[in-house]
């Protein structure tokens, strides 16, 4: 019984995932595999998904799952991305800011912890920006790296 209550306890901490992934689906698909069972675990666990906007490659995936599920999606994009990283049809809420540092800056304060599913070099950026800042004491959330 009391490992129920902890184990509802911790559950209960996390309620938004920012997810950083590639706006491409790579060349293996077993990223794109990845990316929709993530999209999935969301939605079993009724977490909502904080990503960067786009709805093409992997971020399109993962969004498109979570958004289907029935769960909140917050995208963050900037304006200078936007005809890039968005053809057709956008799912929950989209929000266009000034700069990827923004970009960054909106994802972490919207977000509980963070996962990183495979992409270029924005996504090992912005990985490594959340793993400094919790270095750094500027937040204590879970960061995690998915492997593929």
């Amino acid at each position: 019984m009391e490992e129920n209550k902890a184990a509802a306890k911790a559950m209960s901490r996390f309620k938004r995932v920012c997810v950083f992934c590639g706006s491409s689906t790579g060349k293996r698909n077993c990223y794109r595999d990845a990316a929709l069972d993530l999209g999935q675990e969301l939605v079993s666990k009724k977490l909502d998904l904080v990503y960067g906007g786009g709805s093409v490659g992997l971020m399109g995936l993962v969004s498109h799952v979570v958004h289907r599920g029935g769960g909140h999606v917050l995208g963050i994009i900037p304006k200078t991305l936007m005809n890039k990283e968005i053809t057709g049809e956008t799912v929950g809420e989209v929000k266009p800011v000034a700069d990827m540092h923004q970009r960054k800056a909106e994802m972490a304060r919207n977000s509980d912890c963070f996962i990183a599913l495979p992409g270029g070099y924005g996504t090992l950026e912005e990985l490594l920006e959340v793993i400094t800042w919790a270095q750094l004491g500027i937040h204590d959330k879970p960061v995690n790296q998915l492997h593929v």
